[in-house]
C-alpha cells in the first residue's frame, strides 16, 4: 500500500493562520493572515486535483478558517487604527486653530 504525502505547507498555513488571531492586534495578524490563505489555496488546489494521495487536509482547513479569521480581525483592528489617528488628527487641528 502506498503511503500518503503531507499536503505543502499545511501545518505552516495552521501555524500562520493561530499567529494571525494571536497578533492582529499588532497589525501583523492582516499580514499573516493574507499569507496563510494564499498557502492555503495552493494547498486546496492541489488536494482537489488529486485527493489520494495526500493527507493532511485537516490541518489545511482548519488553518484556512483561522486564517480568514484572524485576516478579519486584523483588517478591524486596521479600520479602528485609522479611523482613530483620523479623529486624533481632527482634534489636534482644531486645538492648534483655537491657540492661533
Amino acid at each position: 500500500m502506498e503511503q500518503k504525502q503531507q499536503l505543502p505547507n499545511a501545518t505552516a498555513v495552521l501555524v500562520l493562520g493561530i499567529c494571525s488571531i494571536v497578533f492582529s492586534c499588532l497589525g501583523v495578524g492582516l499580514v499573516l493572515g493574507i499569507i496563510g490563505l494564499v498557502l492555503a489555496s495552493k494547498g486546496r488546489k492541489m488536494y482537489k486535483e488529486n485527493p489520494s494521495i495526500y493527507e493532511g487536509n485537516g490541518s489545511l482547513t482548519a488553518g484556512f478558517i483561522t486564517s480568514i479569521i484572524g485576516t478579519c480581525i486584523g483588517g478591524i483592528y486596521a479600520i479602528y487604527y485609522i479611523i482613530a489617528v483620523a479623529i486624533l488628527g481632527g482634534v489636534a487641528m482644531s486645538l492648534g486653530h483655537l491657540t492661533n
